[in-house]
């Protein structure tokens, strides 16, 4: 522990440490490797780590400050706090009735066709109240950190006009400064085409290029830029063009890739230098190679698939094709509305036979890259952020094996208790 600090945070006797020490990004093989210490300990300064290891060296070696906290494990198993690179938790209107009707046998993209799905969202958010949408995702984003998530991916996406998206990046940018989950912000304008450009595409594209991106940027509203590259909506040409215009305004770009048809999303993404590319169901066997190649990470939604009763994406293709593979909820009101990372985790065993340890590292030192910040989060090392999770159980292996329901004890952010339940 450096001589001139003293703990403010002490967390001892865990049964677990899973540390995420180790190489960073997490590939192949590697990925298994989660960094355990057997009854362990991590202190804290501020919100900085400064001592991780076996729990006699650090209660022995540790200074402790006045009136520090101090946690007993009691054999717990302890990780890193979760983080989500993908969600879109700006929303009011709910789309229950669209997921009936795909259990009555229709696509998403029939209900979508039809005026459903992401433009039905459009419709609703455009007339909602600021307050009530500022509340809803205050609302959403307290039962991510109830789940162990202690960064998120937030982005717009359900504006679709200068005005509107700028709002939904400013409702992110309030949540972010008054709860204690950090939200990193991205600009979706390229998620969908409205209503009112359907039959003027590329008027819509000339829009997004010309106006919506200068506007976000010049607002400092946005650290990421996101498309959803896919047949019908924007295809390659035009999101080259759009992700073109993000990069030169100074925004990093992430890519909804080959998520319905194997378009080249995945190849398109790594050509440009994306931080990620995400969903990847129907990725090619040369967009896995670009993607290693590029180190683009692929950020994998289970939680999609689950609820559109759709294929997965090829994960153990990719991670044995050395591919960054990362996790994340996609929270959103129609193709996945779940809050639990924990249950995405599940997913992962059992639909892309992750194992327990690599589906840890994907939501933690993995996922950081996927928000470009593997320097400071996702790992317990000293340095990085005191962002850490406590769950009651004994093994980390039961965070998959016992599914839908939520074993998060407490959530510490910064150094500090943010949930205990």
């Amino acid at each position: 522990m450096p001589p001139n600090k003293k703990a403010t945070l002490l967390v001892k006797n865990a049964g677990q440490v899973i540390t995420m020490a180790g190489p960073v990004p997490r590939l192949g093989p590697a990925l298994r490797d989660i960094g355990l210490i057997a009854h362990g300990a991590i202190a804290a300064a501020g919100d900085e780590i400064v001592a991780v290891g076996p729990s006699d060296d650090i209660e022995r070696h540790t200074r402790l400050a006045e009136n520090c906290t101090v946690i007993d494990a009691k054999g717990a198993v302890v990780t890193p706090g979760l983080i989500d690179p993908h969600t879109h938790p700006v929303f009011s209107m709910t789309r229950e009735k669209e997921f009936e009707m795909r259990i009555e046998g229709k696509t998403y993209m029939e209900i979508a066709a039809a005026g459903g799905g992401i433009r039905a969202s459009v419709r609703d958010l455009r007339s909602a109240d600021r307050a009530v949408l500022l509340e809803q995702t205050r609302r959403r984003v307290a039962r991510m950190l109830r789940y162990g998530m202690t960064t998120i991916e937030a982005k717009s996406g359900y504006g679709l006009s200068t005005e509107s998206e700028l709002r939904q990046l400013e409702i992110i940018r309030e949540v972010d400064q008054q709860c204690p989950i950090d939200l990193i912000p991205t600009f979706l304008g390229a998620h969908e085409v409205p209503d009112e450009y359907r039959e003027r595409r590329s008027e819509y594209v000339d829009l997004l290029v010309g106006e919506m991106i200068p506007a976000v940027a010049a607002a400092k509203l946005a650290e990421f830029s996101d498309i959803f590259t896919e047949v019908g909506v924007f295809e390659i040409e035009d999101s080259r063009r759009i992700q073109q215009a993000a990069k030169e305004a100074g925004l990093k770009l992430k890519f909804h890739a080959d998520e319905i048809k194997p378009l080249g999303g995945a190849e398109l993404a790594a050509a440009m230098g994306a931080v990620s590319a995400d969903h990847l169901v129907h990725v090619s066997e040369r967009g896995i190679k670009a993607l290693a190649a590029a180190g683009t990470v692929a950020v994998l939604l289970p939680g999609t698939s689950f609820s559109l009763a759709s294929s997965y994406a090829p994960a153990r293709k990719m991670i044995e094709g050395g591919v960054t593979v990362a996790l994340s909820t996609d929270c959103n009101p129609g193709s996945s509305c779940t809050e639990s990372l924990p249950f995405i985790v599940s997913l992962a065993a059992l639909q892309l036979k992750m194992t327990a340890a690599e589906a840890l590292a994907a939501v933690t030192v993995n996922a950081a890259c996927a928000v470009d910040r593997a320097a400071t989060l996702g790992r317990l090392v000293p340095g990085l952020r005191a962002d850490l999770v406590i769950w009651d159980m004994n093994d980390y292996r039961e965070l998959p094996y016992h599914y839908a329901v939520n074993l998060v004890s407490r959530v510490i952010k910064n150094g500090k208790v943010v949930v205990s339940q």
